[in-house]
């Protein structure tokens, strides 16, 4: 009896052992994540060079998309599993009817941030809010982040931004814009900010980000609702190294390794790199800073249907 009760103990000890070769051969989960050429996906990319989606089984391909309005289609098409929206266009999205919700964040305005603003052709005499009234401006996305904040500051200015013409240009094309004269202005962000003025194409006329409230997301990832609930942790698991990634990223000793993943996936020469300024990380999205974003839009009427802030963000 004792011998067969020994046996019956090594043949389960046996099976087990054998168990977890198999759970730790389950294949990762594939991700492809949309991002556009801006630094304020750099927690995304640094947690794909350090390691973190891997650490927690995931397979995350990043896939460049030359507009960010066009991420919410992406996402609803499934060519993207999540992707990197800046809130305006996310929440013009949702409005519009479709089911997203908040993953995680990306970087965050801050008042000591000039990374971005308003640059003025040479020569177009634009130094001032009041002096965009009757101009033509190029915005990297309608309805976009630096649309959106653009018209903020005008506004809050006093100029009534109806009377500005926008038009949309990816960023790479800012610079030819300004040169050959089909815009007046461009709302742009680094590195291309700061190539537009070395090469003397055109100047800063405002930071306006300096004029933004702290703390509210550039940035936001998001994935349909459906996909969240279908891979619950895969997500959570998205988030958490996104967060590994934003500690990373405030310690300074990490600065040459954070810079080397930004340039990898946005094509950065070393010298723009070098120089180039990143918004703090916020991987974390909360209902107060979604909340800010659902207000500004109401304000400028560009939402149909109230949003609830709390719906909005994945558990």
């Amino acid at each position: 009896m004792m011998k067969r009760r020994t046996l019956l103990s090594a043949l389960a000890a046996a099976s087990a052992t054998a168990a977890l070769p198999l759970r730790a051969q389950q294949p990762p989960t594939k991700i492809v994540f949309g991002y556009t050429a801006v630094t304020d996906f750099a927690s995304v990319f640094v947690a794909a060079e350090e390691g973190y989606f891997k650490k927690r089984n995931l397979d995350v391909e990043l896939k460049f998309i030359p507009l960010n309005s066009t991420i919410p289609a992406a996402l609803q098409s499934d060519s993207l599993h999540i992707g990197g929206p800046t809130p305006s266009v996310f929440l013009q999205a949702v409005d519009g009817g479709l089911d997203l919700v908040l993953v995680s964040g990306g970087g965050v305005t801050s008042k000591t941030f000039t990374g971005f603003g308003l640059v003025a052709r040479a020569g177009s005499g634009i130094r001032t809010p009041q002096d965009c009234v009757g101009k033509k401006i190029g915005v990297p996305g309608l309805g976009a982040f630096l649309h959106v904040t653009f018209r903020a500051w005008l506004k809050g200015s006093g100029v009534d931004y109806r009377k500005v013409s926008f038009v949309e240009a990816a960023f790479p094309q800012h610079a030819d814009l300004l040169r050959g004269g089909s815009v007046d202005a461009v709302v742009t962000a680094d590195p291309f900010m700061s190539r537009i003025t070395e090469s003397g194409a055109g100047y800063v006329a405002s930071y306006y980000a300096t004029f933004l409230p702290e703390g509210n997301q550039t940035i936001v990832h998001a994935a349909k609702r459906e996909w969240v609930a279908r891979n619950p942790a895969a997500a959570r698991g998205f988030r958490e190294a996104v967060v590994e990634a934003a500690t990373f990223m405030q310690q300074p000793k990490n600065d040459a390794r954070m810079r080397s993943a930004i340039g990898k996936y946005i094509k950065l020469p070393p010298e723009v790199l070098a120089k180039a300024q990143i918004s703090p990380p916020g991987a974390i999205v909360s209902e107060k800073q979604v909340g800010y974003w659902i207000d500004l839009m109401k304000d400028q009427e560009m939402l149909k249907t109230p949003l609830e802030a709390a719906r909005l963000i994945a558990k």
